[in-house]
This record gives structure tokens, sequence and C-alpha cells, in this order.
């Protein structure tokens, strides 16, 4: 047998790790699945069963029927998600436990019980509704389905949101604001009616600013990558290239937003540029990994970043081939290695939530 390639051998050549990823791929044939999530190098995604952002990914891993190993090429809260939308019999590997997500490590479960406290005393719960992005642990998804919440993601928090002005006369959104403001700004409420939780303030702060009668309240969280992208980046890109369409993804600051002639999930940024016409032009606000790929994919196109920098996801990016490769040695040898489990209580709420954002398109 060969010896086994660690996530440390650096040594090991590139082709080499390649060739016996797809061979032990191919030796465990139907009982894996392996997810690749957008933001994937491509020598990760060329072996991808299915691509997708968070949204498309957590419904290919609730309709999984056959496959006994998930490996899924993205982030911890994501191979959360797929634990809890798969069956007991179902193991679902995280290559690089440390591949995590600074978004979703803005909101946890003590901040987020304590403002819930705050803004529901007096006899408010009925009115406050919990909706939490996908980008977050499962802790926070299961509280929001313990007190009457939902997820969302990118694709469908219009739809979500609406959903929660139909039980309630007011949102908390978790853990991004930028995506919470935006969506809601589409959807007709204007900023007057937002207010920012700062989870490092006292409570009584964040309520004499106005939590206590806003609207929508957005936690204050936001995504690394996309707060990199910036107003100023698209009046630039406007003046270098003439004629170029501006798409950014939510999670970018709503000025950002407001300037861009589109802006739309991962899904729909790919769908947008990938269905325009010949010779049109493409700045893309989102993650380098997959304007990249985009670029390659659309070669009669001009395809470029909003932002002169490579705006990479570094946790995203710690899921490399000597990793993937490691955990499907491992498969192959009869152990599962970095299997991400969630505890029962909290996979019985957090579905909750989950089953309703499945059910909102």
């Amino acid at each position: 047998m060969e010896a086994t390639v660690t996530p440390l051998d650096s040594k090991a050549p590139t082709d080499e790790v390649l060739r016996r990823i797809a061979e032990l791929r191919r030796r465990l044939g139907s009982r894996l699945l392996i997810l690749g999530h957008h933001y994937q190098v491509d020598e990760v995604i060329r072996f991808a069963d299915h691509t997708g952002d968070s949204f498309k990914l957590a419904k290919v891993a609730a309709e999984a029927r056959d496959a006994a190993y998930v490996i899924f090429c993205g982030v911890h809260f994501m191979a959360e998600s797929a634990d809890m939308l798969t069956g007991d019999d179902v193991a679902v590997i995280l290559p690089d436990l440390a591949a995590g997500c600074s978004m979703s490590d803005m909101a946890n479960a003590d901040q987020v019980e304590t403002a819930w406290t705050e803004l529901t005393d007096g006899g408010r719960q009925d009115d406050l509704v919990p909706i939490t992005y996908m980008n977050s642990s499962a802790t926070i998804k299961a509280f929001c389905g313990r007190n009457g919440g939902a997820v969302c993601t990118s694709s469908n928090a219009d739809a979500v949101i609406k959903w929660g002005f139909e039980h309630g006369q007011r949102l908390l959104f978790l853990p991004d604001q930028h995506l919470g403001r935006n969506v809601s700004f589409d959807l007709g409420i204007p900023l007057e009616d937002m207010a920012i939780w700062d989870p490092h303030a006292l409570p009584e702060t964040n309520l004499e600013a106005g939590c206590d009668k806003a609207r929508v309240l957005l936690w204050k969280g936001h995504c690394s990558v996309h707060t990199k992208f910036l107003p100023e980046h698209v009046d630039q890109v406007r003046e270098r290239i003439p004629d170029v369409n501006v798409i950014a993804h939510p999670e970018c600051p709503f000025d950002v937003i407001q300037r861009a002639d589109m802006h739309g999930s991962t899904e729909k940024i790919i769908r947008v540029v990938s269905d325009s016409a010949a010779g049109s032009k493409w700045a893309i606000g989102t993650e380098i990994n997959l304007v990249s790929r985009l670029a390659r994919e659309n070669p009669d196109k001009t395809v470029v970043s909003l932002s002169g920098i490579n705006c990479l996801c570094s946790t995203m990016y710690r899921v490399d081939p000597a990793h993937l490769l490691w955990v499907l040695e491992n498969l192959v040898e009869g152990r599962v290695v970095n299997q991400i489990s969630v505890d029962s209580e909290t996979r019985q709420h957090a579905l909750v939530a989950l089953d309703r954002m499945l059910a909102l398109v």
C-alpha cells in the first residue's frame, strides 16, 4: 500500500496527489458524496459530485440517499448543516477542522440569549421573530428553531424575511448586518426602521440607539471577504472598463450594493454572468476563486473582480487537495476522520429552522 499523505505533507507532488484522489474516489464509489462550495480552489472543486452555494448544497445533503460518507469541501457551519440534514447512518466529514467562518463566530449563544432577553422583556416576545443566516453555528440555528424563527441563505433571504413579517412585527437578523440590511431595504423597509445590535455594547446602549423600536434588528456581524469591497471600487471599475456591468453579493456593504447594477447570491451571480451575451463585461463583488472560475468559463466575456485586490476566503482556502486525500485514504482504510456531529437536542431544534428555510424559495 502506498504511504499515506497527511495534510502536513507539503512535499507530495500535486499531480500525484490529484491522481490518488481520483483513484480513491473511484474505489469508494457510490458510498461517497463530495460537496464543493463555489469558493473552493479548482484543484478541489474538480472532484465534487455537486457544487453550489450553501443553500444549494444544503438541499443536496437533505436529498442524499445512498451515500455513507459526505465530504463537505467548505467550512464548519456548512458541514454542521449537512450532518443535521442527513441520516444518522451518514458520516459528514470536514477535510480541515480549522476551516471555520469569522462571520459565524461573531454571534455566540450567550450573546444571542442576552440580546433576546433584553429585546423581549416586558411581554414583547410575541412580536419578535429571529432569523439567522446559514453562516451561523448549529447552536444559533437551534435558538431560532426554539423561538419560532428560521434559517435563510442569500438565495432565499427575501422569502424568509417576508415569512418572518407574516409571523411577527419585528425581526432579529443574525449574524450578517449587511445581508439583513440589503434584503430588507429591497423589500421596502427604510433604513430608519432598522437598528444595529452590538453584542459588545451594553444592552441599554443598544436599546437607547433604537433597538427597542426598530422593525429589523441587525446583528453587528459581517463577512471579512465581502466587506473589502468599497463604493469607490464601483466608480473605479466603471472608469476603467466602459459599459461594465457591476454585480455584487448582498453580503457587501449597503453603499456598494446601491452603486452596483444588480446583486444576488452566488448562484444568481453565476447564472447571470453565464447567461449574458457574448462580449458583455462584468465586474463581480465576491470571492476571487469564483470570479476567476467564471472568467475561465466565459472566455467570450470580460469578467474581473470588482476590487483590485484578491478577496480570498482564507478559511475556505484551508481545504486543499492534501486534506482531501488524507480523509479519503483514511476512509479506504476503514477510519472516519474529522467527522462533524451535532448533538441530538441541538439538531432537533435547528432542524425546525432549517426545514423552514428549505420550504421557502
